[in-house]
């Protein structure tokens, strides 16, 4: 649904604000619904809601100045892992999709084994193979035992993304670049990949949002990321319903806001699409 949907026909410029205003009831409602359901059960399973006890754990002040609490701590240390796991893995899915469309066979049998081996292999599982196995033979911190799981998770499912971005380049691209002296290094990066980033944007924004749920599981090899932090209270207090709705909120706003940032700058892309084309 878009703005659109809530013009009057035959009047462009004139919103229908009992729609509106009825799409809202309806949300809220349900919201409402949800919110009720949760407390009722609950109740009924005679748990004592402490809710007054959560902000604590959020933040704090001490002499007027704001101090991080334990789950804003975990909430820095899921974004560092989430961000530079984003970097590598983006990084890692290009050179695998380039490497697919390659005309070297070696490079496409590499590609092709990484992503057979990657996909269909459970994420918990590499992440403890590379932290009990591979991380004691090369040194690797938990931290970036963490970060190179995700990064190789990750990275496998985004290669497929950007290879289908360049593939839905038309042709003529590439033979208008060839026509013009382009090597291939310049051809990607002057003409297809610009062009293909409209088309990856969404899917890989999706993977982004994925790859922070999913870095949740760093929490297993004794990192202290919001879900680390949130059992640790969790065992100390037995907030267990107010703090796993917490964290799951939490969770939620990042990644809302990850989806938004999105849409704006599909929007920006779409405008200099536009403006090229005029």
């Amino acid at each position: 649904m878009n703005a659109c949907d809530y013009l009057i026909p035959g009047d462009s410029a004139r919103p229908n604000w009992k729609r509106i205003a009825f799409d809202w009831f309806r949300v809220i409602a349900t919201a409402g619904l949800i919110v009720w359901f949760v407390f009722a059960s609950g109740t009924g399973l005679g748990y004592n809601w402490q809710w007054y006890r959560v902000p604590q754990y959020l933040y704090s002040f001490s002499e007027g100045h704001f101090l991080a609490g334990p789950l804003l701590e975990g909430v820095v240390v899921t974004l560092k892992v989430s961000a530079v796991s984003l970097v590598l893995s983006s990084l890692l899915g290009l050179i695998t999709a380039v490497c697919r469309l390659s005309r070297s066979f070696a490079a496409r049998a590499i590609a092709r084994a990484y992503l057979e081996l990657i996909r269909n292999t459970p994420l918990l599982v590499q992440l403890f193979f590379i932290y009990f196995v591979f991380s004691p033979m090369v040194d690797l911190s938990r931290f970036a035992s963490a970060v190179l799981a995700l990064s190789l998770f990750e990275g496998a499912y985004a290669s497929e993304i950007i290879r289908a971005g360049i593939l839905a380049v038309p042709q003529g691209q590439w033979e208008a670049s060839k026509s013009i002296g382009l090597g291939r290094y310049r051809t990607y990066r002057h003409v297809v990949l610009p062009q293909a980033l409209r088309h990856m944007t969404p899917p890989l924004v999706s993977q982004a949002v994925s790859l922070i749920k999913d870095s949740a599981l760093v929490s297993t090899i004794a990192i202290y990321d919001l879900t680390m932090k949130g059992q640790e209270i969790i065992a100390e207090t037995y907030l267990v319903f107010e703090l796993w709705f917490t964290i799951a909120a939490i969770y939620l706003i990042l990644t809302l806001s990850l989806s938004l940032a999105t849409q704006a700058m599909e929007k920006r892309l779409a405008r200099t699409g536009q403006d090229g084309l005029a």
